[in-house]
């Protein structure tokens, strides 16, 4: 049933539940927010109404009305713009600047804060109430997020999505009044939990509260250090949102123009992360296929996101045997940059130091477990720092990012195929899977090698790929809590699958935690992965078993895939974990 309301004297009609805020918008009002999140793509809708910046007059009311959680009612009448409305949200702007410290110019968040930006939007110009502050201790036990209650605005976002999206359940608020805050349960390190540190918390941050551990001290000292050969390696996803740091539209492919960066500022070797999900597919295709022949255990999933590895460990141990047990492509490339490119050129592995570029802040975590390095001394990535820490770094460079001409990756560790480009998002690596294991049963070549029904933002797909006479029943979700449905139907018996494909960030590795700020707009990402594919589309050879450097690594070096030197190189194991 819809309903008929004015606002700001402009009639509207919309569906009956619908909020004041999003009626609103229908008719381009914009009512300011904070705590206020709503992605149905990601499944999050927070309209707790916390941070009561989105205040509005209603005809017949005597107190004003949180935008974001009141329901539209019919013949509802809604000022927006008076000045008893204004100078309410002003108010409470000013309230939560009075307990919020005064670090802007040396805070991560600067510039991209959206307290800052609705403090300059209401011409918040003087902290009018002076008085206590509270006074937290900062979390930096992680490997991977710095966690600032003193900058917590109490929005509660990040509580909404652990819990309710991801299904993860590190956060809640503890506390009432000016004590209360959101934190981990018992207030242990965020290390001692089960946080997965997919960064999604970090994503919908309003403030600094909640920022990516920052390793870009640590590439400079190495990129500054004679004795030391510094290697970079850039993922998929980082292509094709790097340009929106600098002003460019989402979905802009920076590919050319990275890599020229790259080398400006001061890397021994631009390799790229999809020759090693090249590797991966080799390996994991080849792993499927195993299973297939030989009895083994299906379905088979994917091991790429470290993120959704935490995950299982800790939510899921009675599956530990059904992930692929291939490494991560950045850390296959991480290895092999220290092992086959190091024989291959008479490097000292030991004075290789390998940085990561990656979309994700869970990579932070994984480069330091200790099961994915040759030895305690030799991990096989070593820095890893996010997309917007890139950008950081190409500022600080003093860099024009925008007038540089494109460059190509370094040989013979970045070369790629199309195949590798889609590992960038949702779909894709089941799909590049898919793009070599049919060629491998079949003995034929796969004419047409995109798999439409794998791909899109929606949060399950399923889909049935017909090979050789017989049905292949696919799954892949993105998100935590999508992963958790779909396994909790593997574990009942309700659902069977031979592949499924799991990223733990909304859209993949597109949405990761260590990209630019998307803010709530999910048209980005969806720009973000038309770009990946647009990518895929401009390489000449889009299956990984056709990508010639590959081909040459395991005739010279590796052997057989899934073979005994495959396995000691790039395979790992995983770890059954508390569940806190």
């Amino acid at each position: 049933m819809d309903v008929q309301l004015t606002i700001n004297d402009i009639p509207l009609t919309v569906p009956e539940g619908m909020s004041i805020l999003d009626a609103a918008r229908t008719v381009n009002i914009d009512i300011p927010t904070l705590c206020y999140l709503n992605l149905h793509e990601m499944r999050l809708n927070n309209h707790i109404a916390s941070c009561r910046v989105c205040l509005v007059e209603v005809e017949g009311r005597r107190t004003l009305a949180p935008a974001c959680s009141t329901p539209v009612s019919h013949n509802m009448v809604v000022k927006t713009d008076t000045p008893r409305a204004i100078q309410a949200r002003r108010t409470m702007v000013e309230l939560l600047l009075s307990d919020h410290p005064k670090s802007c110019l040396t805070c991560a968040k600067n510039l991209d804060c959206d307290l800052q930006a609705l403090a300059a939007d209401l011409g918040v110009r003087n902290i009018t109430y002076e008085g206590e502050e509270t006074k937290f201790e900062i979390d930096k036990s992680s490997l991977a997020i710095i966690r600032d209650p003193n900058k917590c605005i109490r929005c509660r976002r990040c509580e909404t999505m652990c819990n309710d999206v991801q299904t993860v359940g590190v956060y809640s608020a503890v506390g009432r009044g000016f004590e209360t805050v959101v934190k981990t349960a018992f207030d242990l390190p965020q290390h001692e939990t089960s946080c997965t540190f997919c960064g999604q918390c970090i994503a919908v941050c309003p403030t600094g509260a909640l920022m990516e551990l920052d390793q870009v001290d640590k590439v400079w000292k190495a990129l500054n250090d004679p004795s030391r050969y510094v290697i970079v390696e850039t993922a998929p996803a980082v292509r094709v949102a790097l340009g929106e740091g600098f002003g460019l539209e989402p979905g802009t492919i920076v590919t050319g123009k990275m890599v020229a960066a790259l080398r400006r500022l001061g890397f021994d070797r631009v390799f790229d992360t999809e020759f090693g999900a090249d590797v991966t597919i080799m390996e994991e295709a080849t792993e499927f296929i195993h299973r297939l022949k030989h009895g083994g255990r299906l379905p088979i999933l994917t091991s790429c996101c470290p993120a959704w590895v935490k995950f299982f460990e800790h939510q899921f141990p009675d599956l530990l045997d059904i992930p692929s047990t291939c490494k991560s492509p950045h850390e296959m490339l991480g290895v092999l940059a220290k092992s086959y490119y190091a024989d291959t050129y008479g490097i000292d592995p030991q004075k290789i130091t390998v940085v990561s570029v990656m979309p994700c802040v869970a990579k932070k975590y994984e480069a330091a477990r200790p099961e994915l390095g040759q030895d305690p001394v030799t991990p096989d990535v070593d820095i890893v720092i996010t997309t917007r820490e890139l950008c950081r770094m190409i500022r600080e460079a003093g860099i024009h990012f925008e007038r540089l001409n494109d460059e190509e990756f370094d040989h013979p560790l970045g070369e790629s195929t199309g195949a590798a480009v889609v590992f960038g998002t949702t779909g894709g690596v089941i799909e590049a899977a898919l793009r070599t294991a049919y060629e491998w049963l079949t003995g034929k070549p796969l004419e047409h090698v995109e798999f439409e029904s794998l791909r899109g933002m929606d949060g399950i797909k399923e889909a049935v790929i017909p090979i050789e006479g017989r049905e292949f029943k696919i799954a892949v979700t993105h998100g935590l809590g999508n992963a958790r449905t779909i396994l909790e139907k593997i574990q009942t018996g309700e659902a069977e699958y031979d592949a499924i494909e799991i990223m733990a960030c909304p859209g993949g590795c597109i949405g990761g935690g260590g990209q630019p700020y998307h803010h709530g707009n999910v048209e980005i990402l969806k720009a973000r992965a038309a770009a990946i594919y647009e990518e895929d589309r401009s390489k000449p050879r889009r299956k990984s078993h056709e990508n010639p450097a590959v081909i040459e690594l395991y005739k010279k070096y590796i052997g057989e895939p899934y073979g005994e030197r495959a396995h000691e190189l790039l395979h790992t194991s995983f770890t059954q974990r508390p569940k806190i």
